[in-house]
């Protein structure tokens, strides 16, 4: 086990605060938590792939960024007609 597969466990435990957020908060802090917890999912699958040593897992964590970040502003698009 090398230092880039630690600090993708570390992450993954770290990941509890925000979809406990999620599940419970309003709708605009649950937007927030969306966002926070695509970054960090992004960042893990970054360390997984340096940790394996595979650079082919890259491409799915760089398609993941820009997926997210178009879809949090489309939830946030049809979130406004309910705030």
């Amino acid at each position: 086990m090398n230092v880039w597969l630690v600090a993708a466990t570390v992450l993954l435990f770290a990941l509890a605060a925000p979809f406990w957020l999620l599940a419970r908060a309003p709708r605009i802090d649950a937007l927030v938590a969306l966002e926070l917890v695509s970054a960090v999912v992004t960042i893990v699958l970054l360390l997984l792939s340096e940790g394996f040593h595979r650079s082919i897992y890259t491409t799915v964590p760089l398609v993941l960024a820009g997926i997210s970040l178009v879809s949090g502003l489309v939830f946030a698009r049809f979130m406004e007609r309910r705030v």
